[in-house]
């Protein structure tokens, strides 16, 4: 098998177009045509974890943080990144990233972290914005179940927990073949009649290209009718953060008692209490600022993430509790979560777990 098998099966249950557009995703040095000995899954692909990659004789690190973030202009061991990437090229050791990829994941980072919370009911805290598009397509009625079957297989009408979903209206259609045509059905000038279906079916903006090309494989006219729309819906089924509420509400202090249990934490940096009890929870795993809006505005009474700024903490106008846990701590499940997928994913192959802890931030009590 090699590195290239391993990651599309990896794309096939985590896409890389789900990472948001600042993101470094994907296979970030190796060659994809090796073949690979092992796989390691960390956190962090610090040089401490290249080197446990090459005692467990693991040439490929599955990572969720990307070492490699911003474009690096010389390779000289000059910094941390610099030495585990320098390390991992001597060592033929290829290293390939998932971060948003998989904190935009519907069972991702945020999922992990509600599911060790105990909330139920999750949803999105923020659904990625322009992710969907609506294909309107016209087809004679005969074929119009040939062409579904096409679309519904590159996964076009598959939005969360539904698939092949689809609208047909029949009605009629007229063209009119000319000179250098050579129509389906009907005769050059001469305009035609015939009998159609618009099937229209939602997609994920980064299958397009797949669902047009099977649309016209399947489809018997020389040309197709179709258009494409860019729609204004929010995906909700893909996105960064979640929130979702508690068994039984709790008083905050209560609440801060099981947070700090729940990720075993020595400190929580956090908003002053609300006097309100907490029900409604929002999380957002590694650097979460952006999203204290967003979690106000679905009406959380708390909300989990960590890197918080000084004046990140006022936003909480007394409305509801924020509360930094820390970004590694926040993530801290994230190795077993992908660990998990890909023994699933390659159940006969040797997959392992990274023992390195590349936290950076320690605490002085």
């Amino acid at each position: 098998m090699t590195i290239r098998d391993v990651i599309l099966k990896i794309e096939s249950r985590l896409p890389l177009q789900q990472a948001e557009d600042f993101d470094n995703v994907g296979l970030l040095c190796g060659l994809p045509e090796r073949n690979v000995s092992g796989i390691l899954v960390c956190h962090d692909a610090l040089e401490s974890v290249v080197e446990e990659a090459i005692r467990r004789n693991c040439n490929l690190i599955v990572c969720f943080h990307p070492i490699i973030f911003s474009g690096l202009k010389t390779l000289t061991g000059k910094n941390y990144v610099e030495r585990a990437v320098l390390k991992a090229i001597e060592n033929k050791v290829a290293i390939y990233a998932v971060h948003t990829a998989f904190d935009n994941d519907l069972f991702g980072v945020n999922a992990g972290i509600c599911e060790k919370l105990g909330l139920k009911n999750t949803r999105i805290l923020q659904p990625k914005k322009n992710n969907l598009k609506q294909l309107t397509v016209f087809v004679p009625s005969e074929y119009s179940g040939q062409v579904r079957e096409a679309l519904f297989a590159e996964g076009a009408g598959s939005i969360g927990f539904y698939d092949e979903c689809s609208f047909t209206v029949n009605g009629r259609g007229t063209f009119r073949p000319v000179e250098g045509s050579n129509p389906f059905s009907g005769q050059q000038n001469i305009r035609e009649n015939a009998d159609e279906d618009m099937v229209s079916v939602i997609f994920e903006a980064y299958k397009q290209g797949r669902i047009i090309a099977a649309m016209k494989e399947a489809h018997p006219y020389e040309e197709v009718a179709h258009q494409v729309y860019q729609l204004d819906n929010d995906h909700p089924y893909c996105g960064l953060g979640m929130f979702g509420e508690l068994e039984q509400e709790m008083d905050e202090n209560d609440f801060m008692m099981m947070v700090r249990e729940t990720f075993g934490l020595q400190v929580i940096r956090h908003s002053a209490y609300t006097g309100r009890k907490i029900k409604r929870v929002g999380v957002l795993g590694g650097s979460g600022a952006d999203g204290i809006h967003a979690a106000l505005a679905a009406k959380c009474d708390a909300y989990l993430t960590g890197d918080l700024k000084y004046h990140d903490y006022f936003k909480a106008e007394s409305r509801m509790l924020i509360c930094d846990i820390g970004h590694y701590e926040s993530e801290q499940w994230v190795t077993q979560q992908l660990f998990e997928i890909l023994s699933q994913k390659f159940s006969t192959f040797a997959v392992s777990k990274s023992s390195e802890k590349t936290n950076p931030v320690n605490y002085f009590l």
